[in-house]
């Protein structure tokens, strides 16, 4: 097995995530067979009590899985299906040595951070990387390990011993090391300053790991001085010293780091040149292209409660954003906080209300995603009311489903006091419930995690059509509330079709509107299996939808046709957001970008400004 260990340096928010994305698939591209581990230096177990303003969105994996969102980004990537595993915490390792501990498996000894800790991070990666993740059988050639936090941080001490000895156990010709620094551009002086890296790189070998290959992140290609400045002092080859800088577009990372012969690099180091082929990458280069093409846009309207980050709403957009691409429409994301549409609204703040409405009455197509809490669910409730009354494709996700069905009942059938029981216990009709199975005692790893089963039992609707006419579908959930069993047939005589249900027949799974152009609602989360070649066939319905081209989808059973679309953009998707009436967030690059080239502030979470003249790297695929 060879590893490829990505750290990063100087500042958090770089984009290690997206690095060790990019040199997976391109080390794919060259023949070899990769996986992905990350490591997360939070004491946590997993991500799933975290809130999505403090680490962005849940990522969650086929086998329940609640993880880091660069989790996210490997499988959309690398097109893999990763497990729990594959994300190590110290809450999980600390976890396990204290299980260990307490059935006396160490003997009475005293235990310690070396050795215990330190092997059991060693024991760890070398068990996970084993796991193949690709289909096949057997391990992968290579495992890609990216370590979360910066060069220096007091809880990322364990994991640095620990590689560090990791690296001496496998060897030399196993073991590659990059490092992601930043080379700022000083608007005073207008030079590259190299400094920081020297510093970061000195830390780095005081703690016992040499870079073999710097991965420098900064506005433009590095000058060959500054390359030069950066080998004599970092003790790096100046061929193993390449840059990341700013592009249109995330998916160009991979042809950058392949224009810089960074997989020749890697190949060398882990004695690999032999074996690998040169990378093959074509299809991947026609996809990047056609998006820096587009032009013709689509407006979709995200109503949501998170709308001040949108690393909350990640892989959402990253799903939105493979359906625009292949119906070939420049995506325009406008947000809509959920509050802001509400009736207090309109009487306390009557401009952010209007403002909120026309961003809601402007656009193609309405998604409302999942959430928990119930700050906002009113004015969710009125747009997906809104989407339903004037024909507007919606589409509801988890909690946009509930949502969907709430309003339902209230407007059609008359029970102006249906709501979930999650907002109000007291309520007469609860449309939605609290799953028997869950717990209300213990949040994290309770709800119903990972992937299930959805049968279609109206084999001719909408979505059993958008996914290929197939008798089921395996989808990811992360949910605690179901809609009400006992009130489905009341809600079906009204006009509102449960068209997907799980194997008990009991659990409602998919909604639609027979009468609507296109109105849907999942409790489940599609967007978590969305890639860049392959989108979820909900959000290419949205999306098709939204550009009044639905049907030839339909008859091609969910798969994109050329012909269908016809070209648009520079393939910058801009991204809107409206919080207070105010708009905090412009940019023209992609949607929530790692790399975003937009003239104001970058993802609303603290991590930086875009220049105005190309890509903010802030970690997404």
């Amino acid at each position: 097995m060879k590893y490829v260990l990505v750290t990063g340096g100087v500042v958090s928010g770089l984009g290690k995530g997206v690095t060790a994305s990019s040199i997976g698939l391109l080390l794919i591209a060259c023949g070899l067979r990769v996986t992905s581990i990350k490591i997360d230096p939070y004491l946590n177990t997993d991500a799933g009590t975290m809130s999505p303003f403090e680490h962005g969105e849940v990522f969650v994996l086929d086998d329940g899985g609640e993880v880091d969102l660069d989790l996210g980004n490997y499988e959309r990537f690398l097109d893999v299906k990763l497990t729990r595993d594959n994300n190590i915490t110290t809450g999980k390792i600390y976890q396990s040595v204290l299980e260990k501990e307490r059935k006396g498996d160490y003997l009475g000894k005293t235990v310690q951070v070396v050795p215990h800790i330190t092997d059991a991070i060693q024991e760890w990666i070398e068990r996970v990387a084993k796991i193949p993740v690709d289909g096949q059988e057997g391990p992968a050639d290579v495992c890609v390990i990216e370590l979360g936090g910066t060069i220096g941080d007091i809880e990322s001490m364990p994991f640095i011993e620990a590689l560090v000895q990791f690296s001496y156990r496998v060897g030399p010709g196993n073991f590659c090391l990059i490092h992601v620094s930043l080379v700022p551009v000083l608007n005073v002086v207008g030079e590259q300053k190299t400094k920081p890296t020297q510093h970061s790189v000195r830390g780095l070998r005081g703690m016992g790991l040499t870079p073999n290959i710097l991965a420098c992140r900064s506005t433009k290609a590095l000058d060959e001085n500054v390359k030069g400045k950066l080998a004599q002092f970092c003790h790096v080859p100046a061929e193993n010293i390449v840059t990341l800088y700013d592009v249109p577009n995330i998916w160009h990372i991979p042809l950058l780091l392949r224009n810089q012969k960074a997989h020749e690099a890697i190949l060398k180091e882990l004695n690999l040149l032999g074996v690998a082929r040169e990378p093959a990458l074509k299809e991947w280069t026609v996809r990047t292209k056609l998006y820096d093409t587009l032009q013709k846009p689509v407006r979709i309207a995200m109503v949501g409660k998170y709308t001040g980050l949108s690393d909350a709403y990640l892989s959402v957009l990253k799903a939105l954003l493979h359906a625009s691409v292949a119906c070939h429409r420049k995506l325009v994301v406008d947000w809509v906080a959920a509050g802001e549409l509400e009736d207090i609204t309109a009487k306390e703040a009557p401009d952010v209300s209007k403002a909120a409405w026309d961003l809601l009455k402007g656009a193609d197509g309405v998604l409302v995603p999942g959430g928990f809490g119930d700050r906002g669910v009113q004015g969710k409730i009125l747009a997906a009311k809104y989407a339903r009354e004037n024909n507007v494709p919606y589409l509801g996700i988890c909690l946009g489903m509930q949502i969907a069905v709430i309003e339902f009942a209230r407007s059609v059938l008359g029970l102006h006091d249906a709501d979930s029981t999650e907002f109000n216990a007291e309520t007469t009709n609860p449309c939605v419930i609290f799953m028997p199975e869950g717990s209300k005692t213990h949040m994290g790893g309770t709800m119903r995690l990972g992937s299930r089963r959805t049968h279609f039992n109206v084999p001719d609707c909408i979505s059993a059509k958008l996914y290929g006419n197939v008798g089921f579908v395996d989808e990811r959930h992360r949910h605690r509330y179901e809609v009400n069993p006992n009130m489905i047939s009341q809600l079906e005589n009204a006009g509102l079709s449960f068209v997907g249900k799980d194997e008990t027949g009991q659990r409602m799974e998919i909604i639609e509107l027979p009468s609507h152009p296109y109105f849907v609602g999942v409790q489940f989360h599609p967007e978590f299996k969305s890639r860049p070649g392959k989108p979820s066939a909900l959000f290419l319905g949205l999306i098709a939808a939204a550009c009044k081209n639905l049907e030839p989808f339909l008859h091609d059973n969910g798969h994109v046709r050329k012909s269908v679309t016809n070209g648009m953009s520079n393939g910058h998707s801009m991204v809107k957001t409206h919080i207070n009436g105010g708009t905090i967030k412009s940019s023209n690059g992609p949607v929530h970008g790692v790399y975003s080239n937009g003239n104001g502030h970058s993802n609303g979470n603290g991590h930086g400004h875009s220049n105005g003249n190309g890509v903010h790297f802030e970690g997404s695929c």
